[in-house]
Order: structure tokens, then C-alpha cells, then sequence
């Protein structure tokens, strides 16, 4: 396998697949972090330019972690669409690249394409794009998901209403619902992330959360971020959820760091399919992001954007209604600042729709990294161009319990009427039906949740 090119008056090899990814990624400080990174710009371009020549079947024959060492490799391979991936192997990046950006390559190709896919072959093609590749790709098919409610069809910007509190008191936590519920937030789930992790707290707050559900006749889903675990022993002792969550990551290792693996995962699935709450067999919530893998000592070498790439991967294979990269929470350390934390925003997205997830994000930052709102306003609003399937819906963007900042509510109805998108049909019925939307606009009543009193 040719593995070097001659540029700029200098031959450039690398010594395996695995370091062409790398030193073909764009920018990011987790790879200075974890000494893989390109030297300096021509470097990237070389690697760039040997990547282009490299085949999908050598992307899938050489995976980021060996098929016999870890599970997510071997479901990533195994899930394959062997009569798509065969039509692919002679493929190399740079056609394939260019073929998803034709005008000859519809909607239903790229389903096609992404079914025969490993996810280095999706990384690989990311990191040969821009930035506008990447919002146009992505913007070209749409990924839904059914659990109560289907999320991503076309026209259609949902959110997740992020009541988070830092005691999880309920009444505070209800406070912040109704609040979101006026502003047309909420129809892709309400779910929050619980600071007490045990049964019985997360137990609490689901049942209150049901409550408002039921109280208000709301079309949506309901879910508590605790480990699937506590989630589960909840579930078992009747407490009422609609989706159940996990954080994930691109390796068998990484996912044991998190104390989960794949058949815990198919036991979530079946225990929520089993509730008969879900109209659809969508009923897993997967949240990933950037540098997790090289927390954990779990990334073998990989690039960030490689092993994120696998997190898809790996989460496709259990059918998720949402899976959403929280691009900006982990730190400087991975992102350094707002031009890295939009470039991976982006990645993700395109790279997770193109494996067959539907796509949200967490457009979001940490106080010590160099971005601000401006900033991840302004990665929303490529997002959403993009066809992102939801954003995060916090009051004024501030998560008091988690200490970062994301989307507000405010974002949610901005984007909304600047691209003429609309909630999920049922929602948007049913905040008409409630005063808070009128021929496709919020109200006057926006913002005011005692209204639902």
C-alpha cells in the first residue's frame, strides 16, 4: 500500500493507516495532546493528499482498534452492508468525496453509501472537506427516528428541553419546563441530567417529569441522563421513561471506562421497547464527543475525529431516536477554541448522518476554552442549515448545574423563523392548541409558562 507522496520539493511517508487519518485532520489540540498530530501545514496537506488515494477497502481492513481487540470494531464491521461496502472497495476517498457532493448522488445513494461504510471511511472523507462540504453533505439527507414522536423529517427543528437544576428540585425543575414548553422547546425530548445518580432521585424526577407530560397531553419523550444502569433499576421499579440514555465512545475500552458495554446497551433497548410506551423501535439516547477516548487512555493512536466517527458507528447498530455530539463540553485541552469547536461541530454531524444517525448537537462551550455565544450561535446556525435533527434548550444558555453554556430557548425559535423550519408536527399542534404558536410563528404567550396553569 503507497503510504507517501512527494510535495513541495519533500517526500513525505507515514508508517500506517491509522497515522495518515491523523496527520490528515484539521487542526485540534487533543492530537498535539496526544503527539499524533501533523507537524505543520504541509505535512497535513501530504497526508491529505495520500489519504485521497487510499480505497475504502483499505480504510476497512485497517480500523482504528483490531477487530479482534474490541467490540466496537467488530460490530462496525459485522453491521456492514456487504453488497453496498462491495460496490465501494475500489472506491478511493477522494472519489468518494467528490461522488457525495455530485449532483449525481441523491438522497437514497447516500443512505446506501452510509450502510457500506466503516466509520474511518466517514472520518476519512470529513477531513476532506471544508467546512461548506461539510454543512452541504450533510444537508442532503435527512436521518428519522420514531419513539413517541418522529424526529427528522424535512422542514422540521426540534430541541431537547434541558431543565437542569442544581439540587434537582422539582419544583424548580418544573419552573424551567413550562418556561420551555411556551417557547416551542421540547419536542425532541425533556431530559435532564440528574446531579443525585441513585434510583430513587432519578426515580423522582422522572415521575414528575410524567407528570407534566400528562397533565399537559405534551407529544414528546421523557428521559433522566443518570448510567444506564440506574436508569434501568428505575425502570424495573415502575418509574415511567420514554428513552434511555448513555454516553458512548469510539472503543470496547472507552466504553468500559464508562462501565457500559454492547450487551448492557441491547438490554437497555429491550427493557424500554419492553414499557410499551414507544409508538416506534427508536427508544436509545447516545450523547458523544471529541476527546473522550483520549481521556481515558482508550484512543490506540487515533485521531479524535476518527474514533468519534466510530461512536456512530457503534451507536447506528442499536436503531437510537437521538444521538447528539456535545461538541464543546470537555475543554481547551481537546477544542482549543470556537474555530476547533466549529470544525468538529460540523464533522460530527456530517459524519453521523452519513452513518445512519440521527444527528443532533449540543452546540456548546466551557468557560476556560477561547469561544463565546457568539460563537456557538454562529455554529448553530450551520447546523441548522446542515439539517441537524435538535439543539440543546437551556434558560438563557447557562447550565447552572452542569457549568457550561449551549443554546437557550431564545436560539431554538431564532432558527426556527430565520430558516423557515417548524417543530415536530404533533408539538407544533399542540402549542397552537395551547396558545404559544399561530400560522407557523410563536405568539405573544412565548415565554410566559404560567399560561399552562
Amino acid at each position: 500500500m503507497k503510504l507517501k507522496t512527494k510535495l513541495f520539493g519533500d517526500t513525505y511517508q507515514f508508517d500506517s493507516v491509522k497515522e495518515v487519518l491523523a496527520k490528515a485532520n484539521e487542526p485540534k489540540s487533543g492530537d498535539v495532546l496526544a503527539g499524533i498530530a501533523a507537524r505543520d501545514a504541509k505535512e497535513r496537506v501530504a497526508a491529505k493528499v495520500v489519504l485521497s488515494e487510499l480505497t475504502v477497502k483499505d480504510l476497512t481492513e485497517n480500523p482504528a482498534v483490531p477487530y479482534d481487540r474490541d467490540e466496537v470494531t467488530r460490530i462496525c464491521i459485522d453491521d456492514l452492508d456487504r453488497e453496498a461496502y462491495n460496490r465501494l472497495a475500489g472506491m478511493t476517498i477522494g472519489e468518494l468525496r467528490d461522488y457525495i457532493l455530485s449532483d449525481l448522488c441523491e438522497e437514497k445513494d447516500l443512505h446506501t453509501i452510509g450502510r457500506g461504510l466503516v466509520p474511518e471511511c466517514a472520518a476519512a472523507v470529513a477531513k476532506l472537506m471544508g467546512n461548506m462540504d461539510l454543512v452541504y453533505g450533510a444537508s442532503r439527507l435527512r436521518v428519522a427516528a420514531t419513539c413517541c414522536t418522529t424526529i427528522g423529517e424535512a422542514g422540521v427543528l426540534a430541541s431537547r428541553l434541558q431543565p437542569n437544576h442544581p439540587s434537582d428540585d422539582p419544583d424548580g425543575i418544573t419552573a424551567s419546563v413550562l418556561e420551555g414548553l411556551s417557547y416551542g422547546v421540547g419536542d425532541a425530548v425533556i431530559g435532564l441530567n440528574p446531579v443525585d445518580d441513585r434510583t430513587e432521585s432519578v426515580s423522582a424526577v422522572l415521575k414528575r417529569l410524567d407528570e407534566i407530560k400528562q397533565k399537559y397531553d405534551i407529544p414528546t419523550q421523557i428521559c433522566v441522563l443518570a448510567h444506564v444502569t440506574t436508569q434501568m433499576d428505575a425502570v424495573r421499579k415502575g418509574a415511567p421513561t420514554d428513552l434511555i440514555f448513555q454516553s458512548v465512545t469510539g472503543s470496547q475500552k472507552g466504553n468500559e471506562s464508562f462501565g457500559i458495554s454492547a450487551a448492557m446497551l441491547e438490554e437497555a433497548r429491550h427493557l424500554a421497547l419492553s414499557t410499551g410506551r414507544a409508538k416506534g423501535q427508536n427508544v436509545l439516547y447516545f450523547e458523544t464527543g471529541q476527546g473522550s477516548e483520549l481521556s481515558a487512555d482508550a484512543h490506540f493512536g487515533a485521531d479524535q475525529v476518527t474514533m468519534e466517527a466510530r461512536c456512530y458507528g457503534f451507536s447506528r447498530h442499536f436503531a437510537p431516536f437521538l444521538v447528539n455530539t456535545v461538541v464543546g463540553f470537555i475543554g481547551p485541552e481537546y477544542l482549543f477554541d470556537s474555530k476547533q469547536v466549529i470544525r468538529a461541530g460540523l464533522e460530527d454531524h456530517f459524519m453521523g448522518k452519513l452513518l445512519g444517525v440521527p444527528m443532533g448537537c449540543d452546540a456548546c462551550y466551557t468557560n476556560h476554552m477561547r469561544a463565546d455565544q457568539n460563537d456557538i450561535e454562529d455554529l448553530a446556525v450551520l447546523l441548522a442549515s446542515a439539517g441537524c435533527n435538535y439543539f440543546m434548550g437551556i434558560p438563557h444558555g447557562d447550565d447552572v448545574m452542569l457549568g457550561y453554556q449551549t443554546t437557550g430557548y431564545h436560539e431554538t425559535a431564532t432558527l426556527r423563523r430565520l430558516l423557515r423550519l417548524r417543530p415536530i408536527p404533533e408539538f407544533e399542534a399542540w402549542l397552537q392548541k395551547r396558545g404559544f404558536w399561530e400560522n407557523g410563528k410563536p405568539t405573544r404567550l412565548t415565554g410566559d409558562g404560567s399560561a399552562l396553569l
